[in-house]
């Protein structure tokens, strides 16, 4: 079969796959390092512990060369506390739950701290946001760094009054003595020095249960500048002299460039026009001109059609998957799968698909870049703005110290924004206009153009006896993706494989990656088996379950629910559950079904749990936003394509949810202060579209196995 000839962006990358940390030192020599911060008190840690997985043992030294510093916490003369990671915030509100985090542990407002994010002149490198890894990884490292810097002005004020440091504790600020006779402040404290500190992996931090700051329902940091619309996007930037860009798109994926007549373009007052390779693009005063311009182009293309669309796209993908299996744990196999089914009282067979979706940012892609004295700096809306500044160096054959890259607080990503296509196409046409350039990407580029969350097949088989125990499971996911392949649940013979495909279309991460499509396909089956035996959908899960987390979920979402209530006709009950990236989580669906056999989802309950809870108020957000994003995908969603084109691209015809369709919505947060917290901006999307599924099931005896479930609404 012929492979297509379209660049795919990789899945969401695991900390093992990302490059080796020799080739990211963070370079700045001692005397630079306080002229950026002042002075004061630093506190740094390595780069080798903010990548380490948080199950592993963390390997601290007393102290780091300049080049390995990897993160830090500064403390300044006047007591200002500013903390500098590669972390960005696309509206997951990290900014508020990072600071929570330092203030807690240096026991002061979070109105002092300063966090400064995703400029890589300024913060180490980091690999990036994205698997619900900050609140774990960097949300650890900087209690830890906060702890170091407590302790260690608690140590200087007991050396300057000649005191015992158990006479001594830290508050509001200031360290203060037992008898509070004496006090002095952290400013004081630092003023005139100039202190490198590395953090001590036992260093003792505040227990979740004794929180005062984290753990508390904290305003979102500049909360009134995003409400007000004070606050700039890189698509509302202006700079001195800036150009508007627009780029010149193929007709069709895959399709090249033979030639591009430009001359009419060129002859538009004040239009610059930028012609290298395949790359053509134009920058002018005002997006209008520069709108006229691309018009006016007389390009030739060739190629790019007889491609597979979204009509025979399963089948394809089947027939083009690579069978040997592919990625980290894409193959798990325990027991013997013929003797589990001989050992089945009932079989159950079942195929799902899942359709490609679009993200969706409230931002379409956007970069602002300016060329000054051989210096490239972009303003761009990214998840990795590391990874951006490497693929800029790559593009542009210059030196990482001429790079930077800058991310403002931007519209939304869920995974959609780790790659820099727009910041290298405003560099392009910055450096051949020699004038600031800003592009921003049209609603229809952003659906075209951007990567897809992964479309597939996942084919299910299973046995069932009768008093419950699940015999066999064999597992195939086509090209969706290895996150939550394998099960939860108790099962004495298995197999769960994940077999990577040739796919027509640009695809990468999602938030929540395929863990959205493994569960849809678990939870669906796990119904099925259930009622095959005729026992209630919770208690055959339960009975199946050996983890108390995810146990604890589906009682807690089941009796804020009502489970056990009575339903009206027309009306359906469905549960789901699962586990991902630290979230245990529990979804219970109500649906109704018509007569005309339109469904409505009439209300929604998830119990959520992620260890010890930062920020309430903002997890409930989370969970709520996963909640609605997700019904858009098991409801409507789906992107539609053929011939290399894509054919729902804009708002007007790619179906995403609206007011009218949220349901009522419960969220149960179960708070563990006993467990280390867990990132949560993922897992809680993946139990929607199964519990829908399941109730809709409950309603009317049709099963739908595919994502979307009701693409126009109603029940075929």
């Amino acid at each position: 079969m012929k492979k297509l000839n379209h660049l795919a962006h990789p899945f969401e990358p695991k900390m093992e796959e990302l490059p080796s940390r020799q080739q990211y030192h963070f370079s700045i020599d001692r005397r630079r390092f306080f002229k950026l911060t002042g002075g004061g008190l630093i506190v740094v840690f390595s780069m080798s512990d903010l990548i380490s997985i948080a199950e592993k043992s963390y390997s601290v030294t007393s102290s780091y060369p300049p080049s390995e510093i990897a993160a830090w916490l500064h403390i300044d003369k006047d007591g200002a506390v500013t903390v500098y990671t590669g972390k960005v915030e696309v509206g997951q509100n990290i900014r508020t739950s990072l600071s929570q985090i330092v203030a807690e542990e240096l026991m002061v407002p979070v109105s002092s701290i300063t966090m400064l994010m995703g400029d890589t002149d300024l913060v180490p490198w980091d690999a990036g946001t994205f698997g619900s890894r900050t609140t774990p990884q960097m949300g650890s490292q900087l209690r830890k760094a906060a702890a170091t810097a407590r302790i260690a002005m608690i140590e200087m004020a007991a050396k300057k009054w000649d005191m015992s440091t158990t006479d001594l504790k830290a508050e509001n600020g200031m360290i203060v003595n037992s008898t509070r006779t004496r006090k002095v402040g952290y400013g004081e404290l630092t003023r005139g020095q100039q202190l490198i500190m590395s953090i001590s992996d036992n260093v003792p931090v505040i227990a979740a249960k004794d929180w005062k700051i984290a753990g508390t329902s904290v305003p979102k940091v500049n909360e009134r500048a995003f409400i007000t619309g004070k606050h700039v996007y890189v698509s509302d930037m202006k700079l001195d002299g800036m150009l508007y860009g627009k780029v010149l798109r193929a007709p069709s994926f895959g399709a090249k460039l033979i030639d591009a007549d430009v001359t009419k373009a060129r002859g538009i007052p004040g239009v610059v026009v930028v012609k290298e390779a395949n790359f053509v693009g134009v920058a002018a005063p005002d997006l209008p001109t520069a709108r006229k311009a691309l018009l006016v182009i007389e390009a030739k293309w060739e190629g790019g059609t007889n491609q597979p669309s979204n009509k025979n796209i399963f089948d394809y993908l089947v027939k083009s998957a690579s069978l040997e299996g592919s990625g980290r744990n894409s193959v798990s196999t325990r027991g013997d799968l013929e003797t589990g089914l001989a050992e089945a009282d009932f079989k159950l067979s079942k195929s799902y698909n899942i359709n490609y979706i679009a993200h969706v940012p409230l931002e379409p892609r956007a970069a602002v870049a300016a060329w000054v004295d051989g210096k490239l700096t972009v303003w761009t809306g990214t998840q990795r703005p590391f990874g951006v500044q490497e693929e800029l160096i790559e593009a542009f054959r210059v030196n990482k110290e001429n790079v930077r890259v800058i991310m403002p607080d931007t519209g939304s990503g869920y995974g959609g924004k780790h790659s820099g296509e727009a910041a290298i196409e405003a560099a392009r046409l910055a450096r051949g206009a020699r004038k600031p350039v800003k592009v921003v990407w049209t609603r229809e580029e952003e659906f075209t153009w951007a990567y897809f969350r992964p479309g597939g097949v996942i084919d299910v088989n299973a046995g069932v006896k009768k008093d419950g125990t699940i015999t066999t499971w064999r597992f195939n996911n086509y090209n969706s993706g290895d996150a939550g392949l394998d099960t939860n649940y108790k099962v004495t013979n298995k197999q769960v494989r994940y077999l990577p495909c040739h796919t027509p279309l640009r695809q990468g991460s999602y938030r929540g990656l395929a863990a959205t499509a493994n569960v849809f396909a678990r939870e669906c089956t796990m119904t099925d088996l259930a009622r095959l035996i005729n026992m209630d959908q919770l208690a055959f899960r339960v009975k199946n379950l050996e983890d108390d987390r995810l146990i604890a979920v589906l009682q807690a979402a089941a009796k804020a629910f009502g489970w056990s209530g009575t339903k009206t006709a027309g009306h359906g009950f469905g549960i789901a559950g699962g586990f991902e990236k630290g979230g245990h989580l529990a979804t219970c669906a109500e649906v109704t079904v018509n007569s005309d056999k339109e469904v409505k989802v009439v209300r929604v309950t998830q119990a959520f749990e992620c260890g010890a809870i930062v920020n309430p108020h903002h997890l409930e957000n989370q969970v709520i936003g996963s909640i609605i994003q997700g019904l858009g995908g098991a409801l409507f969603e789906a992107v539609e394509f053929a011939d290399g084109k894509i054919i729902n691209s804009g708002l007007s015809s790619y179906r995403v949810p609206r007011f009218s369709d949220v349901p009522k919505i419960d969220v149960i947060l179960i708070n563990r202060k006993d467990l280390p917290s867990s990132g949560a901006g993922e897992a809680s999307i993946m139990g929607i579209a199964p519990a829908i599924r399941n109730a809709i099931l409950d309603a009317t005896n049709i099963a739908l196995n595919t994502l979307p479930m009701l693409p126009n609404g109603v029940l075929a």
